[in-house]
């Protein structure tokens, strides 16, 4: 693939140097983001993975099914989830990453928008932040990524949808602002990841719209992780509840790899990572193609 077929991303030194080769991956194959939800009410898998022990294995499970990254989290966010303290947060996920840390031959990112959060999931081994609220929630979370040198994906998101927006001039805005708070707390940009937050202060219209103009975000020059597993939106479509909706998700992420994506995030790993292969030999021949006629 083009080095200019997506934007470039060159990962910091972070806490330990377990899966930076795959990392360094990104922009040049789709990564694969597995799901792992220490939650006992979680929207898909609430409550299936809350023991370590359990968590553990469908860790292990899916590195062995090819995730590129784990991504730990310990509340649910959910439509009408019920909020968690910090300390109970901590609680579900830090047993979890530290031993998830001493073994796993990839990243471990830990998906929360909770600085004291953060810090202890770093600490137990972590190293990348995924903040739902885009750095904007904690204003210690930009400091912590910084403290870590972590990259961080900074998800769009919203207190209510608003209908009269256009949601990408939102999403692009909102952005913007992260970037500008974790530069000023020491990140890098080039350690900065956008998420347009599929599900999340969106109406079902702009959910599809998002993933439809997802090529406009390209002018930000950030990868985009793009997490649409069984969500809402997919289940109206097909009208089917979230365990079935393998194939609906597979088509939203072949479609957003198509249009920039670098990374999507799933709790189906095996069948994603083979789409993703397929679909990044399409990308790479129709980069080759473009580049041969434009040749004089």
């Amino acid at each position: 693939m083009s080095d200019n077929s997506r934007p470039p991303f060159l990962a910091t030194p972070v806490a330990s140097a377990r899966g930076i080769a795959r990392l360094a991956d990104l922009g040049r194959r789709t990564l694969v983001m597995g799901i792992l939800n220490a939650t006992p009410d979680s929207f898909s898998d609430g409550g299936r993975f809350a023991e370590v022990e359990r968590a553990l294995e469908q860790a292990e499970r899916m590195i062995g099914e090819g995730a590129d990254i784990v991504d730990v989290g310990g509340e649910s966010t959910r439509p009408g989830h019920e909020p968690v303290s910090a300390e109970e947060e901590r609680a579900r996920v830090a047993p979890v990453i530290e031993r998830l840390a001493a073994i796993s031959p990839v990243p471990i990112s830990i998906d929360t928008h909770k600085a004291a959060t953060a810090r202890a999931a770093l600490e137990a081994g972590a190293t990348i932040v995924n903040d739902v609220w885009g750095l904007t929630r904690d204003p210690e979370m930009a400091r912590v990524a910084a403290d870590f040198r972590a990259p961080v994906i900074v998800m769009h998101n919203r207190d209510a949808a608003d209908p009269a927006i256009d949601t990408i001039a939102d999403q692009l805005a909102f952005f913007r602002r992260s970037i500008d708070l974790a530069l000023a707390a020491g990140v890098r940009e080039d350690d900065v990841i956008v998420d347009p937050g599929i599900g999340f202060g969106k109406t079902f219209e702009q959910n599809v719209e998002t993933l439809a103009r997802l090529g406009e975000l390209a002018v930000l020059g950030r990868p985009i992780l793009l997490g649409t597993s069984r969500k809402s939106m997919i289940g109206r479509i097909l009208d089917l509840p979230p365990d079935e909706r393998l194939f609906g998700t597979l088509a939203t992420n072949v479609a957003g790899i198509l249009a920039g994506a670098a990374i999507v995030r799933v709790h189906d790993v095996r069948p994603h990572a083979e789409a993703a292969r397929v679909t990044d030999a399409i990308v790479i021949s129709k980069t080759a193609a473009s580049s041969q006629g434009a040749r004089p």
